[in-house]
């Protein structure tokens, strides 16, 4: 008995000790990891298939150590910027692997609506920037990295403050009337811009450009989608990344003026033109004195205002990781910005968290928020396009007198009447004061449930909202607040309190079927089917309270602080109806051995914004392509041909961003004068309803070509497309009625054009790296319908008030944004006049076929006068606004860019360069430093110094007339501009300039340090660099920078520069940690 037990525990003793053996088996596998050239790879995740928590990072000579536990026979690598591995280890000890770069693939996915292809199978035309490309260069937002770096897609910033504009264009935008700016799609969710996202935030950024790709949005796709994908976790261990830069910037270009004597004696010929000598000797003295203005300082103002030094402080956080089961990212971002302007300055803040669980392996969970909180202060805000005519610092520190004239006020006199003096420039900014606060949210999660194999569902829910508080102050020398309507307050300083408020809610459901196991394994077809509905919901509220009349002392603090030391004006409290939009869509992809592609898009979209019958729009699309390098007769081109496809598409998409009250009538609020003491009242607006509104829908065909060439060193695309929108928005007059006019859809408009990419790879070795990459796109826009009329003529920009009553024309047959004014003769010279007329007379006589501009100049014309061509074809004599016609395009020839990326060992350079040719500007600024106008004492621009400008004062200071036309001529011989002297402003086609230029946009240079040094203190790597802005702008253009758009009320007045901020060039040092 004592024996078989002894031999049962030793039975059992075995077996527990083969079990603990089998439980705790262990493998050890070294290796190392490089990248395609041989490169050790630092940092690289190599963690055990299946369970991200047993592993580790390669060291600084990419080797790497790792326990498999169990049966476990595989590992995970990966690296950013490389295509993971998973390798079998199985009966290894030892393993050696390459990570191939990920750039180079054409697998890489592509982000497209609702869903992601890789990018080989690509039917429509589509850009993308990933993040590398968006974070090489240190910028304040998304927008400004995309500049010059896409095809088709022009990008204008409008001026140079703190908060400019940055406008973005795909293939030139089709509407008329009505917006257009892209559609903006944030992972998933449509926000307003992009420019309030830290660029170190974004993954990539993929740009819709047909309809094939953009019809899947329905009607908001007409303008072209930006897609942009923020970062999100990753499987491995945690990684930390900060990053700094700190800049200084001043203004980029100042104008020359005219110094203390020319401006002296201008002031002296402008008073005897007018006959009012005595007020020249009452400020100036005697003009036998001129020469003490020769000594006379000269105050640069455009310095004192915007010429001091800013300086931007921009840092961000990332924190990033997960497992198989989770993975999370959380960033922070903060920038600091003192302008160039007195008294200006802007600050923003951005949080984002980003979540991704997946609980089960059929389920995912996902979660993202986005915090973004902008503050605005001073006058250095993006004013543009506001109402208001307030805006005139830059006109003031052009015109202020240049040095200080004793007995003309800057504080009393007034500005926009005639014989004006100015306000000091320095008081114009604290009476143009301003302060905004902008906070945005964004939040939304995500539920996936794979309900079987290969057939998912998604929904989504997401909430947005959009919160701007704008306090504006108008002090004194404003030429609002010397215009309200009560007289008793006119001079003393007002404020607005401006309020708005929207909110969206978004619920997207998708189904999505794969058809591979229907298929099989081994099939050559492959069937993708995408089915959902959406429902966005928007709401909106904005109010404005103004005051005026508070005391002539107060400043724009005390005013927004006392507000009941105000005047009461108006309430005007206004809100939008519901904004619902009811969707239901569908895309199909195919594709036959991955040669043969097909995709077919459709989207129903119901819109509150149209009436019953109007209500719903069906935006369908179709795209194919066809991989020409895999055919039979390209066989041999492979040693040098990777890919080469042929894509063809044709679809539709819609347009619904149309403003409000235009289906139902509108109301606004007015002033006027009751016996009861109110002064504001409700009334319906100038424009009448029209309940019949529709759709403006664009028509677009492209055609494509994408190549890849020489193991990916080469690779473009080539694409042409023929866009028509049509059912344009235009407004109709319908005098009689008691209103201007009504919107009624009865346009047509065509964008033809062209585009060209280029990246050459042409150097990719361990040390050394160069690439180059380019990019030209080619647009002609046409009118080709306008309904029942033949042109839009009442397009005015409203710079010189009602002087100018129209400066812009939309003609049928002809581009959107032509120029509209005179064409300039020169001067009149003295044999224009008849000399003994003239004498007899005794006043200046034209000869006979001479043109008289009397009338536009709102002067008689003298020599020296500036001259317009009479160009009617009933020829009067006389010119009126009959002689006007197209004088300028807006519109460039092409547009594009080009960059270049070199590394030699630890150093990097970047260049980004971005051209425009053969697009017009109207320099409206120039108008307002070359002419008069009913204005005195304003100085002017050195164009008009003497000795380069007309002059009718000899050197004993005598006013020369008919009897001395001999004198008078040989004394203007040698100059070559007319006398600045009008009666009111004049657009003549002098003042269109070429607006063509090359700019070389950023240039950075950066040194990573050896990981061998970085990595004993515990960093994967360190960057630091400089990095210079706007370092030069090679252009004709005399005026302060070719990339404007100051007036920006309305699409019809592209192109002008008037007091726009002026740009900055700018000098950054940063760093780039990782650990």
């Amino acid at each position: 008995m004592s024996g078989k037990f002894k031999n049962l525990r030793f039975a059992l003793v075995a077996a527990t000790l083969t079990m603990s053996a089998n439980g705790f088996a262990q493998t050890v596998i070294k290796g190392n990891v490089t990248d395609n050239t041989g490169e050790p790879i630092i940092g690289a995740s190599v963690v055990e298939d299946g369970n991200a928590n047993n592993g580790g990072v390669t060291d600084i000579d990419g080797n790497f150590t790792v326990t498999l536990k169990g049966n476990s026979k595989k590992l995970k690598i990966s690296y950013v910027g490389m295509k993971p591995q998973v390798v079998n280890v199985s009966g290894k000890s030892v393993i050696n692997v390459k990570l191939e770069d990920d750039a180079t693939s054409l697998n890489d996915v592509v982000v497209i609506g609702y869903g992601a292809v890789k990018k080989k199978d690509l039917t429509g035309a589509v850009a993308t920037v990933d993040n590398k490309a968006l974070t090489q260069v240190p910028v304040a937002s998304a927008s400004e990295a995309l500049t010059g770096k896409m095809p088709g897609v022009q990008i204008t910033t409008t001026e140079g403050s703190p908060d400019a504009d940055v406008k973005i264009r795909v293939r030139g935008g089709g509407s008329i009337t009505q917006s257009n700016d892209p559609l903006y799609i944030v992972d998933g969710f449509p926000v307003e811009t992009i420019s309030d996202i830290p660029a170190s935030d974004i993954e990539d950024i993929t740009v819709l450009k047909d309809a094939s790709s953009t019809a899947i949005y329905g009607s908001r796709g007409a303008n072209g989608v930006i897609l942009v994908t923020t970062k999100g976790g990753k499987e491995g261990k945690t990684s930390v990344s900060y990053n700094a830069y700190y800049s200084w910037k001043k203004i980029a270009k100042k104008l020359d003026v005219l110094n203390a004597r020319d401006y002296t004696e201008w002031q002296y010929e402008l008073a005897n033109l007018l006959d009012k000598t005595d007020n020249y000797e009452k400020y100036f003295g005697s003009y036998d004195d001129i020469d003490l203005y020769d000594n006379v300082a000269t105050n640069d103002w455009q310095d004192i205002v915007y010429g001091r030094t800013g300086h931007t402080f921009n840092q961000n956080l990332n924190i990033n990781g997960g497992s198989d089961k989770i993975k999370y990212a959380f960033s922070y971002a903060r920038m600091d910005d003192k302008a160039i302007m007195q008294m200006s300055d802007f600050v923003r803040d951005n949080l984002s968290l980003k979540l991704n669980a997946k609980p089960t392996k059929r389920v995912s969970l996902d979660f993202q928020a986005r915090w973004s909180k902008t503050k605005i202060n001073g006058g250095g805000a993006n004013e543009q396009s506001s109402t208001y005519n307030t805006d005139k610092r830059l006109r003031y520190a052009i015109q202020y007198t240049p040095y200080p004239v004793p007995g003309l006020s800057t504080d009393t006199d007034d500005d926009d009447t005639t014989n004006s003096s100015f306000y000091n420039p320095v008081t114009s900014l604290k009476d143009n004061d301003q302060k905004r606060t902008r906070i945005t949210f964004n939040m939304s999660g995500a539920f996936t449930w794979e309900l079987y194999k290969n057939l998912k569902f998604k929904t989504e829910f997401g909430y947005d909202t959009y919160k701007v508080d704008t306090k504006r102050f108008f002090g004194p020398t404003t030429y609002y607040v010397k215009n309200v309507p009560a007289s008793a307050n006119q001079g003393l300083p007002a404020i607005t309190l401006t309020n708005q408020y929207r909110t969206k809610f978004r619920n997207t459901n998708t189904v999505s079927y794969d058809f591979k196991d229907i298929f099989g394994k081994n099939s050559a077809h492959s069937l993708n089917v995408l089915l959902g509905e959406e429902y966005i919901i928007m709401k909106n509220e904005l109010m404005t309270n103004t005051a005026h009349g508070f005391p002539a002392n107060f400043t724009s603090a005390e005013a927004w602080k006392f507000t009941t030391q105000g005047t009461p004006f108006e309430i005007n409290d206004f809100y939008d109806p519901d904004d619902i939009l009811n969707s239901y869509f569908g895309r199909i992809n195919y594709n036959y051995k991955e040669k043969y592609l097909l995709s077919a898009t459709a989207r129903a979209d119901g819109s509150s914004k149209f009436a019953k019958g109007n209500r719903w729009g069906f935006f369908p699309s179709i795209a194919a392509a066809w991989r020409i390098s895999s055919e039979p007769f390209m066989k041999g081109a492979e040693k040098w041909l990777d890919d080469l496809k042929l894509r063809l598409s044709y679809g539709t998409a819609g347009n619904n961003n149309i403003s409000s009250g235009l289906l139902t009538q509108e109301f606004q609020a007015n002033a006027t004068s009751w016996i009861n003491g109110y002064n504001s009242y409700i009334s319906p607006s100038k424009t009448m309803a029209n309940p019949d509104l529709k759709w403006e829908t664009t028509i677009t065909r492209n055609v494509g070509i994408d190549y890849t060439m020489f193991g990916s060193k080469l690779t473009g695309s080539i694409d042409a497309y023929w866009n028509n929108t049509k059912d344009l928005l235009i407004q109709y007059p319908v005098a009689g009625t008691g209103y201007d006019y009504q919107y009624r859809n009865m346009g047509e408009t065509r964008n033809m054009g062209l585009e060209f990419a280029l990246t050459w790879n042409a150097i990719n070795k361990k040390n050394f790296g160069l690439t180059v990459g380019a990019n030209i796109s080619f647009n002609k826009n046409k009118v080709l319908s306008l309904g029942q009329i033949e042109s839009i003529d009442n397009i005015s920009t409203q710079w010189a008030s009602s002087e100018i009553d129209q400066d812009f024309v939309i003609k049928k047959g002809e581009p959107i944004g032509q120029i509209w004014g005179y064409k300039s003769a020169g001067r009149y010279e003295v044999d224009d006049f008849d000399i003994a007329k003239s004498q007899e007379k005794g006043k200046w006589i034209l000869k006979d076929g001479v043109a008289d501009c009397s009338t536009v100049l709102g002067t008689s014309v003298r020599p020296g006068s500036m001259k317009l061509a009479e160009i009617k074809e009933n020829k009067t004599g006389k010119i009126t606004t009959d002689d006007r016609t197209v004088i300028g395009d807006t519109n460039p020839a092409h547009t594009g860019g080009f960059n270049i990326n070199a590394r030699v060992y630890g150093f990097d350079l970047t260049a980004n360069f971005n051209w425009s040719v053969g697009n017009d500007v109207y320099n409206a600024n120039a108008i307002e430093y070359t002419q008069t106008s009913k204005y005195q004492y304003r100085n002017l621009i050195d164009k008009m110094a003497s000795g380069s400008r007309w002059t009718n004062i000899d050197a004993n200071g005598n006013l020369l007339n008919w009897n001395n036309a001999e004198e008078l001529a040989a004394l203007n011989a040698n100059t070559a501009m007319w006398s600045p002297y009008t009666g009111k402003y004049v657009l003549t086609d002098y003042y269109v300039e070429d607006a063509s230029f090359l700019r070389l946009s950023t240039l950075t240079l950066g040194y990573t340090l050896p990981t061998t040094l970085t990595k004993r203190v515990g960093i994967n790597s360190l960057r630091f660099y400089v990095t210079a802005y706007n370092v030069f702008c090679i252009t004709n253009y005399s005026g302060f920078d070719p990339e404007v758009s100051a007036i920006r009320r309305t699409n019809l007045t592209p192109g002008v520069d008037y007091s726009a901020y002026p740009k900055s060039r700018q000098f950054v040092i940063g760093l780039n940690l990782n650990f």
